[in-house]
């Protein structure tokens, strides 16, 4: 059996809504981004790589982490 909706049982809740829908202003859509955005930041992650790849990336040196970054970043279709 459905449940009919909610209604209001005493004065103070009538009040309460009456209140709550003449003060709360209607949420405001959010702006459209102009074209592609590009990332704000770094984040710190855990990632599970075979050690082959690993050493790909690592046989040039310092730099491996931004490497490996643009690869995943060409592979994703970012960049």
């Amino acid at each position: 059996m459905a449940h009919p909706p909610r209604r209001h049982t005493s004065a103070i809740e009538r009040a309460e809504s009456l209140f709550k829908s003449a003060t709360t202003k209607p949420a405001a859509e959010a702006p459209k981004p102009a074209g592609t955005a590009l990332p704000v930041g770094k984040e710190t992650v855990s990632v599970r790589l075979d050690r082959d790849v690993l050493a790909h990336f690592q046989e040039d040196g310092p730099g491996w982490q931004d490497r490996i970054n643009a690869a995943l970043r060409k592979a994703a279709g970012l960049s």
